[in-house]
């Protein structure tokens, strides 16, 4: 009985911290983008204490124990069916329910030996079918944790991680540095550049490019602490797209011919998602999309897709049980031109 209502006092707590200037706008947008779904969209993303954490283990210090310990605890493997290119290095563990582990605290000369996330951030990161010796280039790295799950899936030649903002840039060489032993800290490099410059700074330089651009980060901007900073975030998103596409021309630049390239974002917004692509789609003969339908369908029994419209597009909504996402990913190709 007391627990039930400590529950129920920190739920309305949490209730009261909720931005209804964000709330009232993603009402009028979203049940118009997503319709029926939007109700269960909206109830999970209004209740914190219905998220789910996932557990991706370092294999650069892999902790054998804590992984007996999730398996005991009813935890299990992400992808337990088949994904073509899944690496067997990637060790990522789920629960049904909305358990969360502690966060290791950041120590000097010690590696941390798991990383917590949304599931649905490593959909990116996997559509892009990462090979060892590949050049790669994250063009908006911060906080790391696509960067260190990249790692995760193969030693690449060559990784550049950029940051534009420099408290953002901090934080993602923090994580390097947390999860990644020194001899493989020595390819990768970190850089404080505008990302939109990258493109003609580095030409035709890399292998994979991810674009995990910045957005209307669903998930933050509901709680939103001050009401006019909201407001003025939200009088502003039109902007964003442009940022998007504009990113992505430059990652495009900076992408070899043949090479892939993966766009996505932490937003339900068909503006910053499908447009983005479409655009991008409709200006370049050498930029093709690439079919992840399958990827969907492998990962049915731990997401939730919304139709998007593209085969080269996936939405990640969540729902009771998968309360993971918001997470768009599309994925692109750079063909040869003649």
């Amino acid at each position: 009985m007391m627990l039930t209502r400590l529950k129920a006092k920190s739920e309305r707590r949490l209730a009261k911290q909720i931005c209804k200037v964000v709330l009232d706008h993603f009402e009028k947008q979203y049940s118009k983008e997503l319709g029926d779904a939007w109700s269960t969209v909206r109830d999970i993303l209004t209740s914190p204490s219905c998220w789910q954490h996932a557990v991706l283990l370092n294999r650069f210090n892999y902790p054998f124990e804590l992984e007996k310990d999730l398996l005991f605890r009813g935890y299990h493997t992400l992808f337990q069916r088949s994904l073509p290119y899944y690496p067997k290095s990637v060790q990522c563990y789920l629960s049904r329910i909305p358990d969360r582990m502690p966060s290791e605290r950041h120590q000097i000369g010690s590696l941390k030996k798991y990383y917590l996330l949304n599931a649905a951030s490593l959909l990116p990161v996997l559509a892009l079918e990462l090979r060892d010796g590949e050049k790669i280039l994250d063009l908006c790295a911060a906080p790391g944790g696509k960067s260190v799950a990249l790692l995760q899936c193969a030693h690449p030649g060559y990784l550049h991680c950029n940051e534009y903002d420099s408290l953002r840039l901090r934080w993602l060489r923090q994580t390097l540095e947390s999860f990644i032993p020194r001899p493989l800290i020595n390819v990768i490099k970190v850089s404080e550049m505008d990302g939109r410059e990258m493109g003609d700074a580095q030409p035709e330089m890399f292998d994979k490019v991810l674009v995990d651009a910045p957005c209307s980060n669903d998930r933050s901007w509901l709680f939103s602490s001050d009401s006019q900073k909201a407001a003025c975030r939200i009088s502003q998103r039109w902007k964003l797209p442009v940022l998007q596409i504009e990113l992505l021309r430059s990652g495009i630049k900076a992408l070899r011919p043949g090479g892939l390239l993966v766009y996505s974002t932490c937003t339900l917004s068909k503006a910053e998602n499908q447009d983005v692509i479409s655009e991008i789609l409709n200006s370049y003969s050498n930029i093709m999309p690439v079919d992840i339908k399958e990827m969907a369908r492998t990962c049915s029994q731990d997401f939730t897709f919304a139709p998007t419209g593209q085969e080269c597009g996936l939405l990640v909504i969540p729902e009771r049980g998968k309360a993971w996402g918001p997470m768009y990913v599309a994925k692109l190709k750079k063909s040869w031109t003649l």
